[in-house]
């Protein structure tokens, strides 16, 4: 056990957490990395601040640390195998998806329903983990339907048959 808690009990708990998917993307020395990653959160509405909990074993999370700017792509629901090939351990390829550039020069991806142009603020080291807090200098957003990721499954939302308006708080 770690820390008291039983890891498996502890993985089975935060597997009951939907969280939508995106990819940090990076530019560094010309070339362009990757990778999925769904521990992603608002922080602050003023400054706009969000964080992203990136692998300390990462290549992509090395390469965001030392180019102190990344892209984060929010994924759509027809972007799966993306957020598949994205999960992999190794060199990812960008042949074939089509972007266009941040101002830093981190990948854009095109689809996505968000994207979010980010300069780093500061960096808490978070276990096995870096949550990295950055500032939003840029996002533009479209609409449609979201990539979610629950109980080790991708998964879409559902329209419900009697939805509440967005402001509505739940009963």
């Amino acid at each position: 056990m770690v820390s008291g808690v039983d890891p498996e009990s502890y993985k089975s708990s935060l597997r009951k957490f939907a969280s939508g998917i995106t990819i940090v993307t990076v530019a560094s020395n010309g070339d362009v990395h990757g990778m999925t990653a769904t521990s992603f959160a608002s922080v602050s509405l003023d400054p706009p601040l969000i964080l992203v909990s990136l692998e300390k074993r990462s290549h992509t999370r090395n390469l965001v640390l030392a180019s102190r700017s990344f892209a984060v792509n929010v994924l759509d629901a027809n972007q799966e195998s993306l957020a598949r090939d994205f999960a992999k351990r190794g060199e990812k390829i960008f042949s074939g998806i089509e972007c266009r550039r941040s101002a830093s020069g981190a990948p854009l991806i095109a689809g996505c329903l968000a994207w979010l142009e980010c300069d780093i603020t500061d960096v808490v080291p978070g276990g096995d983990h870096d949550v990295v807090i950055a500032k939003v200098v840029a996002s533009e957003t479209r609409d449609g339907v979201p990539l979610i990721y629950y109980e080790r499954a991708y998964r879409v939302l559902e329209q419900s048959a009697n939805p509440q308006s967005p402001a509505a708080p739940p009963e």
